[in-house]
């Protein structure tokens, strides 16, 4: 399924556009199409996902016919459709729910993890162990283990999914595999995983970020941060990782920011061939002797 929030920030720009190409406010529009201009503003902004009702009000105000209705139509309905997640948010975190969200139907997804093993890697083992051992970093309100796991299995499974899964680029900070986050047996089994994913998938490309790496202007990566584009002209967005939040950009100049600094981290790791090698033997290093 294409992602309902990404949907979302489509059919905002599609009516946003529309209503100023027609040369008329938000409250002129509300008035010629029958609804509450409050409405009109939540849904060019995005913060709701859209009924149909007022979804086609709006369209008949605008004048919009013919191919553009049908496109717009089915815009707006998928955008107020329930993903898989939605059902068990709350289990799984409402943050990796909004991960799951962003992740259905992208093109590309290009991250770059910079204490972590990024969770579309992350194995069962590494995940249980990241939280059975965070005491001082409780879970979020009505999360629990199994629901977490359940959902970053079935998250995998989608992104890895043969045929129609998105082209997947990650950049792992050398940071994240060195400062052990988890005991070394299960960080040496997570290294190994990541390897044979490369292996068997075309699709997954992962690099490995020297410490002493060096990148043009001094322009050091601050935070880790996920990109996600889309086909059918529906726009892109940042993902930034805080510690108990996310924040989500959709403005194009962030999304080219992001990429140019995307670029450079790809440009300033280890090669694909290197990389592998790299966590291999880092793998194997980890294992008791």
């Amino acid at each position: 399924m294409i992602s309902p929030y990404v949907r979302r920030l489509r059919l905002a720009q599609e009516l946003r556009d529309r209503r100023q190409a027609a040369g008329i406010t938000s409250q002129e529009l509300a008035k010629r199409a029958g609804v509450h201009r409050q409405m009109v503003s939540r849904l060019e902004n995005a913060h709701v996902p859209p009924d149909q009702d007022d979804v086609l009000a709006l369209l008949d105000a605008l004048g919009v016919e013919g191919r553009e209705w049908t496109e717009l139509v089915t815009i707006a309905n998928e955008a107020a459709s329930r993903g898989w997640w939605e059902g068990s948010a709350k289990q799984m975190g409402e943050r990796q729910a909004l991960f799951a969200n962003l992740e259905a139907g992208a093109d590309t997804i290009r991250d770059y993890a910079q204490a972590l093993i990024p969770g579309l890697l992350q194995t069962p083992e590494y995940t249980r162990a990241r939280i059975e051992l965070s005491d001082d970093r409780p879970m979020a309100a009505g999360a629990t283990l199994d629901g977490v796991l359940r959902g970053r299995a079935n998250r995998q499974r989608l992104v890895r999914r043969s045929g129609s899964g998105p082209e997947y680029e990650s950049v792992i900070d050398e940071i994240a595999i060195r400062r052990l986050g988890v005991p070394s047996d299960v960080l040496s089994d997570q290294l190994i995983s990541i390897a044979k994913a490369c292996e068997e998938d075309e699709r997954i490309r992962v690099r490995v970020l020297p410490v002493d790496a060096r990148f043009d202007n001094y322009a050091v990566p601050v935070c880790a941060f996920g990109i996600y584009t889309y086909a059918n002209g529906d726009p892109g967005v940042v993902a930034i990782e805080a510690v108990t939040a996310e924040n989500v950009l959709t403005e194009k100049s962030d999304l080219g920011a992001y990429e140019r600094i995307f670029e450079g981290l790809w440009k300033g790791a280890l090669s694909a061939d290197a990389s592998h090698d790299y966590l291999i033997k880092t793998a194997e290093g980890l294992r008791p002797c």
